[in-house]
């Protein structure tokens, strides 16, 4: 959790003359970061604030544009994480838009159905990522479908051209579960997803492996996810939470 807030004076008086949420953040971070690339930008939960991704960070313009915060916003009478639940979104939007092709998956097997499924961006050569794939009948049984996108972590040298091996693969997902047993690929090459979704992963501001995100979007810590009671309890917990919203 992060509270450092850097309020800054953008102007010397006066307000911005920009209509638009776009245009007013553009005109407030070009002043400091000339060649920042701005994601988006709308209205913010924070009264007075847009919103904006510039990179894979959340900042906070007022509609003025005289101030510009960076950090979490939070509703403290609701004990909300606004911005998290804003990252949330932006990670479903994302994610959505990732088709069958490009994911690695292990779903239930009839007559069991998935009854959720979570996207785990995952690195063939990392040991938490593996410890959580030896569970993953487990994770199955309890109705959790696991959607797989690969994201072969630099620190991991040649981890990317396994992941591209085990994609190659005839049985893809039997490929998949030897080399999380650590055993070797191969060295099979095709057109492949893999360069895509590490792209997808960092613009999320996803760092680390493994990564694991549920159906709204909500990044789900670790330290739950590798217990699949946990991981079923936390996932029937946020899909009561929405159902009640809707």
């Amino acid at each position: 959790m992060r509270f450092l807030f850097v309020a800054i004076g953008l102007l010397l008086g006066g307000t911005a003359v920009a209509a638009t949420p776009d245009e007013v953040v553009q005109q407030a971070v070009r002043a400091f970061a000339p060649k920042a690339k701005i994601e988006a930008a709308q209205e913010s939960p924070v009264p007075g604030f847009y919103e904006a991704i510039v990179g894979s960070e959340f900042i906070y313009v007022s509609k003025d544009g005289r101030y510009m915060l960076d950090g979490s916003a939070f509703d403290v009478a609701n004990k909300r994480d606004l911005t998290q639940e804003s990252r949330a979104k932006v990670r479903k939007v994302a994610l959505d838009k990732v088709g069958p092709d490009k994911r690695i998956v292990f779903a239930p097997k009839a007559p069991l159905q998935a009854r959720h499924t979570i996207t785990v961006f995952t690195d063939v050569d990392c040991p938490f990522c593996r410890r959580f794939h030896e569970q993953i009948a487990a994770y199955n049984a309890k109705g959790i479908a696991v959607d797989y996108l690969f994201f072969p972590l630099s620190i991991h040298p040649g981890a990317d051209k396994k992941a591209q091996a085990v994609w190659c693969s005839k049985d893809r997902e039997g490929a998949f579960t030897s080399a999380m047993a650590g055993k070797d690929p191969g060295n099979a090459t095709c057109p492949n997803p893999i360069a895509e979704t590490a792209d997808l992963a960092q613009s999320l501001g996803i760092g680390a492996t493994p990564t694991i995100i549920g159906p709204d979007g909500v990044q789900i810590p670790n330290q739950v996810a590798m217990s699949p009671d946990a991981l079923a309890a936390e996932l029937d917990r946020q899909a009561a939470a929405t159902a009640a919203k809707n």
